[in-house]
């Protein structure tokens, strides 16, 4: 991520996160793969057409896996003559349920709310990050927040967006929430660094760098090792396009396990470089689109947030199961965590992960995505 994507990434300015808030509620020119790798899954010889996917935040790190997709032509060998990615900041739940694009890279928290409360007739058939990148970020000289206990007595920046998150966060943990002061903040974590809050609500990969290259030292209270555990960046499609549409989602999902294996296996700095490109031909194509109202990227923070964003990813279940696969167990965690921030779904509600099990089923050799 890096710039935003889980639980409510949705995010970074009132007014989108606003706008989004009905249906969401939160939340290379590079030494290059090699195309040929894996075997392609039944039907690629077929033409699957033109797909719009949508992506959670801008084109930055967060989208490494897609930008080596479109580079190594793992998309054409697919059978697609165009994959179309879409800029957000955007959760993609009220544009699926439209019809207007067919995938969304989403997160379990908005898509769990439209279930619970929209009966949206949604699926996660698969997760990039393993692990949510949430954070309450603290200065290891001022609010020094290492465990949830730390919490109690302080002062709490948290987003609009976000707070049925922390919410789950205290309520994980049997922390009263009179114990604990939250006042409203946005993306920006100054109000941190100038002493006006004792800890933020922030991503591991985007504000918590931030600081850290400011000159802070910080702590981390990671909500996915605190009682907070569930899938981001999820591809998410609705149940009729899932149950119509099975062989290109297959093909669709090979190219993604090419693409992101090609992050694990290419040089850090060749993968910044690629990153850059596609931000700037983003900028390029919309002086409307956030690409090109945040100006060029960082190439620091782009490269500690690409190393960051890695260890979400990739776990010990994905290391023996493969990439955007999501164990029963992962699955139950996510559940309850949605039902700690009042979101009632079943796991049967919200996965459906039989494509991505068929594809490793078939293809084997794709499971190896570390050097």
């Amino acid at each position: 991520m890096s710039s935003h994507s889980a639980f409510a990434r949705r995010r970074r300015t009132a007014a989108l996160v606003a706008a989004a808030a009905a249906t969401v509620l939160l939340l290379a020119g590079c030494a290059g793969g090699d195309a040929d790798a894996g075997t392609a899954p039944e039907g690629a010889d077929a033409s699957h057409g033109e797909i719009s996917v949508q992506y959670s935040w801008i084109k930055n790190e967060e989208f490494a896996g897609e930008f080596y997709a479109y580079e190594n032509g793992y998309y054409d060998d697919a059978g697609f003559d165009e994959v179309i990615g879409i800029s957000g900041p955007d959760t993609g739940v009220a544009k699926l349920l439209s019809g207007t694009v067919q995938v969304a890279l989403s997160d379990a928290a908005s898509v769990g709310a439209a279930v619970a409360e929209q009966d949206a007739p949604l699926k996660i058939i698969g997760a990039t990050f393993q692990k949510n990148p949430f954070t309450i970020l603290s200065l290891a000289d001022g609010g020094n927040i290492l465990t949830p206990e730390d919490l109690v007595g302080k002062t709490i920046g948290v987003q609009d967006s976000n707070a049925s998150v922390f919410a789950a966060l205290l309520n994980a943990n049997d922390i009263d929430p009179a114990d604990v002061t939250v006042v409203p903040v946005d993306f920006d974590p100054t109000p941190l660094m100038n002493g006006d809050v004792d800890g933020f609500m922030a991503y591991l990969t985007n504000e918590a760098l931030t600081v850290e290259l400011a000159g802070y030292e910080v702590t981390n209270l990671s909500y996915a090792e605190n009682g907070v555990p569930y899938v981001a960046e999820t591809f998410t499609v609705t149940d009729q396009y899932l149950a119509e549409n099975a062989d290109l989602l297959k093909a669709f999902l090979t190219a993604e396990i090419k693409g992101w294996t090609d992050v694990f296996t290419e040089a850090s700095e060749d993968s910044v470089t690629l990153i850059e490109k596609y931000y700037n031909k983003a900028a390029d194509e919309s002086e409307e689109g956030l690409e090109s109202v945040f100006g060029a990227l960082d190439p620091e923070k782009t490269l500690l947030g690409l190393e960051a964003e890695k260890l979400l990813i990739s776990t010990e279940e994905t290391e023996a199961n493969g990439l955007f696969t999501i164990s029963d167990e992962l699955k139950q965690q996510t559940v309850d965590s949605l039902a700690a921030a009042g979101w009632e779904v079943t796991v049967d509600d919200l996965f459906d992960t039989t494509i991505i099990d068929e594809i490793y089923s078939e293809s084997p050799e794709l499971l190896a995505y570390l050097p």
